[in-house]
């Protein structure tokens, strides 16, 4: 397994605990409010990475372009990402959120990025069967409505899809964590400016000792670590393969909302885990050389 796979499953394990630390807080907290202080943290805890010793920051002929993600990736994405959990479970939005691996591929191919190869499709399929596998005993216990966060979850997959797609050539020309770093700074100004002027930051004083210990986990796990993870791997890997990890975010979601959220999860998590695996070893599976 190369390393820029091997961050990527880890990214999308910790993006699963974020799932579910975000439907703990969406009683308490809008989706900008939550974006605002998840991504306005995770730039703090970068920026102070990045300025320890010296990176190569984005070459300011690619400043619109890094921008540009940025809003798409930590601006749209959050808000999106957020709302969803309004309406829905952990789990059925980690199964909506793993259409990303199909959303990327089809996005890659449309754009003319990477190649749509029979082997990587049927990774991509058996990911995302065993994801189905893994999640269908809990999806007769979704909330009324849930279809709604499911259709926004799916939006926010697509929002993902098309970050993955343009930002290799960015981080290529800079760092994971600078090119990570920008973007987020400008994602994270925009929702912390709307947070501001819409006064939407009264809940902080209610919030108990453990809702901001979730936030905290938010800020530094689910917004400096795991984009920095998902940034390194784009580096390094097609976005297809980065993609096709998400797989293992139902998994690790549908683990932790168990304990934490009191959702239902049956054994036919092992079988879905076991596919999810498969799907990823087939999409990763190295071409034999002719």
């Amino acid at each position: 397994m190369n390393a820029g796979l091997a961050a990527a499953i880890l990214s999308s394990a910790l993006g699963g605990t974020a799932i579910v630390a975000t439907r703990y807080l969406s009683g308490t907290l809008d989706p900008i409010t939550m974006g605002a202080f998840r991504f306005g943290g995770g730039f703090l805890v970068l920026l102070a990475l990045t300025m320890a010793q010296p990176k190569r920051w984005p070459a300011r002929s690619d400043w619109a372009g890094v921008a540009g993600l940025g809003l798409l990736f930590f601006g749209m994405f959050p808000i999106l990402f957020n709302a969803a959990l309004i309406y829905t479970t952990a789990a059925r939005a980690a199964l909506a959120l793993s259409t990303l691996p199909l959303l990327t591929m089809t996005a890659a191919a449309m754009l003319r990025v990477e190649a749509l190869t029979l082997r990587k499709s049927i990774g991509v399929l058996v990911a995302m069967a065993g994801v189905a596998v893994a999640l269908a005993s809990s999806l007769h216990d979704a909330p009324a409505g849930a279809w709604r966060g499911d259709l926004i979850m799916v939006a926010a997959a697509g929002c993902m899809a098309l970050y993955n797609v343009w930002s290799r050539p960015f981080v290529a020309r800079s760092t994971a964590i600078a090119f990570a770093a920008s973007g987020m700074a400008v994602g994270a100004s925009a929702l912390v400016l709307l947070t501001l002027v819409s006064g939407r930051a009264s809940a902080f004083p209610q919030m108990s000792g453990l809702q901001w210990s979730a936030l905290a986990y938010l800020a530094v796990i689910g917004g400096a670590l795991i984009f920095y993870l998902w940034a390194y791997a784009l580096g390094r890997t097609s976005p297809t393969l980065v993609a096709v990890s998400v797989a293992v975010n139902p998994i690790s979601a549908g683990l932790l909302a168990v304990p934490m959220l009191g959702e239902s999860l049956s054994a036919s998590l092992a079988a879905g885990l076991v596919g999810v695996t498969a799907g990823i070893g087939i999409a990763a599976w190295p071409k034999r050389a002719r």
